[in-house]
């Protein structure tokens, strides 16, 4: 679970984004490297070049905070980026895993049935519980039957990446695909810089990796994004089109969580298209509980 290959490869990654011109540096003619030179980055990090050569081969242990948004500045890292580099390095301090709390995975973590109600309190829109996994937790009725396809798949737990890249039905459901495709990694990679010694999590980034060449891709350019609002277009088997605005709030309670709730326009045609999706969604368990039900067999 050593995380320094994962600095290398984003400290590297950032390097080769920023021109000469970007960082205020004449261009040259004899140039290999598509984006700065390390000595470069050195320079405009007021470190010697040993000192970051040797930050770039991954050894970021005991790096001071001043050295590390000092770097940042040189790479012009945005918000998201330097979170994730201080995640990277704060991986490293006291590398010792045995003294580490182990992170609890899907399968072990008990939330409160007091979530579930909570959930359950939201009627107008799909509102669901995820891990930095995007292991889909909690759901209230509305978002079972938004996520449909991907409840319906069995998988244990449901898990938003792997229907988006290994499941063709996705590109359907999603119209933007690629854009919600990048998102999707930009939440592992952020994960993967800020827990590196989740089990759960490597074993889902090397599935992924094997078996599908877009995930495989992205998740090599080691982009970070942070995502926390916006708009989101689906097109869903049931009730077709939807755009929806969405919220994600992370969960003081839960550590690692995050509650995300979908929302429509209040009178436009994808509020409507929830409001029959609800419909739908209460005949669809009303007919699951009916099956469920043993007939009764009179006597003889």
């Amino acid at each position: 679970m050593d995380n320094r290959d994962e600095v290398r490869e984003f400290l590297t990654s950032r390097r080769a984004k920023i021109t000469p011109a970007q960082a205020g540096l004449p261009s040259g003619t004899r140039r290999r490297v598509p984006g700065l030179r390390r000595s470069e980055v050195a320079a405009l990090a007021d470190v010697s070049v040993e000192y970051y050569a040797k930050l770039e081969r991954g050894n970021l242990a005991g790096v001071s905070p001043a050295v590390l948004e000092a770097v940042a500045r040189a790479l012009q890292l945005d918000d998201a980026e330097r979170t994730h580099l201080l995640h990277l390095a704060q991986a490293q301090e006291g590398s010792d895993t045995l003294a580490r709390p182990r992170a609890r995975s899907s399968r072990q973590r008990t939330l409160h049935k007091s979530l579930q109600w909570t959930l359950d309190a939201v009627t107008a829109g799909p509102a669901v519980v995820v891990n930095g996994r995007l292991d889909l937790l909690m759901a209230n009725q509305l978002a079972r039957a938004f996520f449909s396809d991907i409840y319906d798949r069995g998988m244990k737990p449901p898990n938003l990446a792997r229907y988006h890249f290994l499941d063709p039905a996705a590109r359907r459901f999603y119209p933007d695909w690629d854009l919600i495709a990048d998102m999707t990694v930009d939440v592992l990679r952020t994960e993967a810089g800020r827990n590196p010694y989740d089990k759960d999590l490597h074993d889902l980034v090397g599935e992924l990796s094997t078996r599908s060449d877009a995930f495989r891709t992205r998740w090599g350019a080691h982009n970070v994004t942070r995502h926390g609002t916006g708009i989101k277009r689906f097109h869903h088997p049931v009730v077709g089109n939807l755009t929806l605005a969405w919220e994600a709030l992370a969960m003081a309670a839960e550590p690692g969580l995050t509650l995300t709730i979908y929302t429509a326009e209040p009178g436009s045609p994808s509020a409507e298209g929830l409001n029959l999706l609800a419909s739908w969604a209460v005949t669809q368990d009303t007919a699951v509980a009916s099956s469920l039900r043993s007939p009764t067999t009179p006597p003889n």
